[in-house]
């Protein structure tokens, strides 16, 4: 319910449902049930060099993209930026952005998303089969019902500019060990550390 936060909790590291968008990961730890709207939190494990995005701009949501881990290219508007472990981007509505990993290591990012809603977006494109496993005329169904203007045509250049691939590889969010690739849930308690030398 939009307007009303739930109840206090705590989302731990084995926590959140996981999807993948066809370039990037997601998991899912923040939703407007869970804000009373006012905004979503997921995290985005991306694969070296990876475009996580065509350009795109969004008509209804700001994102601030706090990096994890990794070094992050961001493309705002006509300006280009690299972010590291403690930088936050941000991304206005209406602004024409993208962003990548910009490095040979795997990177992480926490989006926040404000206000809310635009996690459903993620969670429909992850069901589909993400960009890649979708078919077109259902992408686009999608981001107009989101507000989501995306330039296709932008890909082949921006993976030359930057030296970037797309589609991306699925990788987990650290510390995430699924053992039921069905479900992608990890136990509740985490495997004991294997003993070394014995």
């Amino acid at each position: 319910m939009e307007g009303e936060a739930k109840t206090a909790r705590v989302v731990g590291p084995q926590d959140g449902e996981l999807g993948f968008l066809g370039t990037i990961g997601v998991r899912f730890l923040a939703s407007g049930a869970d804000t009373g709207g006012g905004f979503s939190l997921v995290e985005h494990p991306m694969s070296p060099r990876v475009l996580a995005a065509p350009l795109h701009r969004h008509v209804n949501e700001d994102e601030y993209s706090f990096v994890l881990e990794g070094r992050v290219g961001a493309l705002l508007g006509d300006e280009v930026r690299v972010a590291t472990p403690g930088d936050l981007v941000f991304k206005p509505r209406g602004q024409w952005h993208t962003f990548w990993n910009d490095g040979d290591a795997p990177a992480r990012i926490l989006e926040i998303i404000a206000p809310a809603g635009f996690e459903q977006f993620f969670k429909a494109l992850s069901d589909m089969g993400g960009v890649t496993g979708a078919e077109p005329a259902e992408v686009a169904a999608l981001s107009a019902r989101y507000g989501l203007e995306m330039d296709f045509d932008s890909i082949p250049g921006l993976c030359e500019r930057f030296g970037v691939v797309f589609p991306g590889e699925r990788l987990e969010p650290k510390g995430w060990s699924p053992v039921d690739p069905r479900s992608q849930r990890a136990p509740a308690f985490p495997r004991a550390p294997e003993r070394i030398g014995a």
